[in-house]
């Protein structure tokens, strides 16, 4: 049973101009960590992800949930985790707080993610391994499907992932060809054009196929030749996504928008006011055949929900350390498949849960496996750091879901 919990407020940060983008020119890669402790002498570790001030403020609502699962069974607690993640997702002394958004929800995701960390421990397989061997109906009882019955109950749930288990053994090849990835350190905002030039260079050698570079710059011009640099750079065959991190007004967006389809971008990602999905649908229409990707800020599965409805996102991109954690990025998974929507995380765990999630998102709901975002700049942190080589995520294969961080064992 779970003995003791610990929450820390980890920092990490970077080299100048890492990780810039048009809105968050200094970041702060931060996690808040949960540790939950058994008495066999396991530890879970989960994190949400943040960019540093306001970090502690998600530790000590972490440390207010976690603290609830004293005493708990682990394998019990998972049995019916969907039940406690709607429980502590509608926390009255929270929800005024949230409610599913902000600082408690990212508290929600840390402790979530602990909880899965421990359990693949607690059987001694990776994390994507557990995930998958679990039967329809156990993965639908770690999930919390309120809010959703208009467009996917818990029925349609469970059919969604019935339907695609005759077929995972022929998917089951992804585990050894690894999962693959896109370098999206190319082109952080603060680079030169000369440095994203090379970086450019760099990631095909490397063997990446798709990349991202970041743009919403004051002057437009500078998006548009920095965008043509790495499409000359990269040659045609490889994808390459734009991302403004919201740095656009609605007008401003379907203007440059419109003048970025001429380097045909693969997507262009959060071009606009994350909570402005009507906005979306009218960017969406205007720009065809080009498609938004979107979900780095959507915090939670009704604004998802909302998102597909409208039918403007190309590409959902959930993220396990910003929505509710494994269980919420499951349920959006599924809703995502119900709309034909495929699913690109973003990973602001840099890659290290989201290896895992993937792979069961392939195999088990019968998502295409397209690419997963890759961030190398936190790797020396981890126990188990990710594998990528030739442009490819190895598969893991320690027990776990690689969430330990070496400064907190």
């Amino acid at each position: 049973m779970i003995t003791d919990v610990f929450t820390f407020d980890a920092r990490f940060p970077l080299d100048k101009g890492t990780g810039s983008d048009a809105v968050h020119r200094n970041p702060v890669y931060s996690y808040a960590v949960t540790q939950l402790k058994d008495d066999s002498g396991l530890t879970g570790q989960g994190f949400a992800f943040t960019l540093g001030a306001g970090n502690d403020l998600v530790c000590k609502a972490a440390q207010f949930y976690a603290q609830q699962l004293k005493g708990k069974d682990i394998e019990e607690l998972m049995a019916g985790f969907g039940v406690v993640f709607n429980r502590f997702a509608n926390e009255q002394q929270f929800r005024w707080l949230g409610p599913h958004k902000g600082v408690v929800h990212l508290a929600l995701a840390s402790v979530t993610n602990a909880c899965y960390d421990l359990w693949a421990k607690k059987r001694g397989v990776p994390l994507w391994k557990l995930l998958i061997d679990l039967s329809p109906e156990q993965v639908i009882n770690t999930l919390d499907l309120s809010y959703l019955e208009d467009v996917l109950t818990k029925e349609e749930a469970l059919q969604l992932l019935q339907q695609a288990l005759p077929t995972a053994p022929a998917r089951y090849g992804i585990l050894q060809q690894g999962y693959p990835g896109y370098d999206t350190s190319i082109g952080w905002f603060n680079y030169s054009d000369d440095k994203v030039r090379e970086n450019t260079r760099i990631a095909v050698a490397e063997g990446f196929t798709a990349m991202k570079l970041k743009v919403g710059s004051a002057d437009p011009e500078r998006d548009i030749r920095r965008a043509h640099i790495v499409r000359e750079t990269a040659g045609s065959r490889v994808k390459v996504m734009l991302d403004a991190n919201q740095q656009w007004t609605l007008p401003q967006a379907l203007h440059i928008c419109k003048t970025l389809q001429s380097m045909h971008p693969y997507w262009i990602e959060e071009p606009t006011h994350p909570d402005d999905v009507l906005g979306h649908k009218t960017l969406a229409d205007a720009i065809a055949p080009v498609k938004l990707a979107l979900g780095e800020h959507v915090p939670n599965r009704v604004i998802f929900k909302n998102y597909l409805q409208t039918g403007c996102a190309g590409f959902i991109q959930a993220d396990a350390v910003r929505v509710g954690g494994v269980s919420e990025f499951i349920t959006v998974s599924l809703l995502c498949r119900k709309y034909g929507i495929p699913v690109v995380p973003h990973v602001g765990d840099m890659g290290q849960l989201h290896q895992h999630l993937v792979l069961f998102n392939h195999i088990a709901i019968g998502h295409p496996a397209l690419f997963l975002e890759h961030i190398p700049h936190l790797q020396k942190h981890f126990v188990h750091p990710v594998q990528v080589l030739n442009g490819v995520y190895v598969t893991p294969q320690e027990p776990g879901s690689s969430c330990d961080l070496k400064a907190y064992q």
